[in-house]
């Protein structure tokens, strides 16, 4: 039986800074990688990792809890949806996103993020 695995955020793995306004701190347990981003006020995924990721959206699925702050995503058929503080979300790939207002947000994301912002 494999033992049980503890991983703090504060001692990431690896941290994967965006192109400004923010980065994600990850975390792997159990050969899964956990991020949490830290999303600042003014983040635009087109803006800011976008030019990491090299495609015009995000094909990333992310399956998250929201712990601070407020995102909208733009998905590519053109529907819109906020993620808020104490909200769980799955979003599929196809999507852009920004932060809303001036309070950063930060999302804990369990879904595919082995590559999110890797350079």
């Amino acid at each position: 039986m494999p033992p049980v695995e503890i991983k703090r955020f504060d001692q990431p793995d690896e941290t994967r800074p965006f192109e400004g306004n923010g980065w994600a701190d990850v975390v792997n347990v159990a050969d899964h990688p956990v991020a949490a981003g830290h999303f600042e006020p003014g983040w635009r995924w087109s803006k800011n990792v976008k030019p990491i990721a090299g495609t015009d959206s995000c094909q990333v699925s992310h399956l998250g809890y929201c712990l601070a702050g407020q995102m909208r995503v733009y998905m590519d058929d053109g529907s819109e949806q906020d993620v808020t503080a104490g909200t769980v979300v799955a979003i599929p790939p196809g999507h852009d996103a920004e932060v809303i207002g001036d309070e950063a947000c930060i999302l804990l994301d369990f879904g595919e993020v082995a590559d999110y912002a890797r350079r």
